[in-house]
């Protein structure tokens, strides 16, 4: 059970507000201490660098599952190419370090339980990561860039998975209100 003072929706918004803003914020300080010019730290671009990690990670799975299917693919630091199809250059924009902001501060911020906190939290991560896996493999097989963008593939993604992070926060939050 929740103590009622965490229950406080004021609360809630502003815990969840400077969570945002640190997570969203402190990714793009990293993302640019950690790229060569400027205020370059080398240390914590060869030891820490969580972002190019992620980066590797994303395009090696997304690899494997296309060699999976019987695509040859080569990957390096920032690029997937198949074989006979397509190559996408996996940018910053690309990792869904804004999404995954968002989705952390607000459940971080929300007043459960640590245990739940944390299971919703990896699940969520995972399952976010998942889903711009798909995404980096469908765009290596059928993406053609044109030269008048009508769609671009990042707003429908972000439509896309903030719709389902919408979803899968309601019933989290439901359950929450349903035990009560």
């Amino acid at each position: 059970m929740i103590p009622k003072a965490q229950n406080n929706p004021v609360r809630f918004a502003v815990v969840f507000i400077v969570l945002y803003f640190g997570f969203y914020y402190f990714n793009i300080a990293f993302f640019a201490i950690t790229n060569p010019g400027g205020y370059y730290s080398p240390f914590l671009a060869d030891h820490l660098n969580y972002i190019f990690a992620l980066r590797w990670l994303l395009l090696h799975f997304s690899a494997f599952i296309l060699s999976c299917f019987g695509y040859a693919t080569v990957v390096n630091n920032y690029e997937l190419l198949v074989a006979g199809r397509g190559i996408i250059q996996l940018v910053y924009s690309c990792l869904g370090l804004g999404v995954l902001s968002f989705f952390t501060a607000f459940v971080l911020a929300y007043p459960k339980s640590r245990q739940e906190k944390i299971i919703f939290l990896l699940a969520g991560i995972v399952g976010i990561e998942l889903l711009n896996v798909l995404r980096f493999v469908l765009l290596a097989l059928f993406w053609n860039k044109p030269d008048n963008r009508i769609i671009d593939h990042h707003t429908i993604f972000n439509i896309t998975i903030y719709i389902i992070i919408s979803i899968s926060l309601y019933f989290w939050v439901k359950t929450d209100i349903a035990t009560k």
